[in-house]
């Protein structure tokens, strides 16, 4: 395993150089590269709002039904076991939990990128419902 960590990429560039729009490139590259860390996670749900730089939060999270710390329940004369008979917490059956496991931070020219991408996946699937795969994925 190489326990060798590649110097942190730089996510602005040193110096904005301005070219002549006849000096711009034809075409540019992207690579693509994944954290050590990198783990896609399911979401149903999203909570944020506004930070005081004019940036936009976004946590995600995944709602499901709440489980018990812990049950107690009787045991039968055959062995099996009866219905629950002590729940905790007592409001199990009319809780939820909301499990945030990532969130982002983005500026408003970024928040629109995304939208208009995401725009364009969810008419791709009301447009061919029953595909599976449409086009390759694009990125804003």
């Amino acid at each position: 395993m190489n326990t060798k960590k590649d110097p942190p990429m730089r996510t602005t560039p040193k110096k904005i150089i301005k070219l002549k729009t006849s000096e711009l490139p034809e075409k540019i590259s992207f690579k693509y590269i994944f954290s050590e860390d990198y783990n896609p996670i399911y979401v149903n749900g999203a909570y944020g709002g506004l930070t005081s730089h004019r940036e936009i939060v976004v946590n995600f999270f995944f709602e499901r039904n709440g489980l018990p710390y812990s049950q107690t329940q009787k045991v039968n004369k055959d062995g099996t076991l009866g219905p629950p008979e002590a729940t905790k917490p007592e409001d199990n059956d009319t809780s939820f939990v909301r499990v945030i496991e990532t969130g982002i931070i983005m500026n408003i020219d970024t928040a629109k990128k995304i939208r208009d991408w995401l725009d364009e996946k969810i008419n791709n699937l009301e447009v061919f419902p029953n595909a599976t795969t449409i086009s390759s994925p694009k990125s804003r």
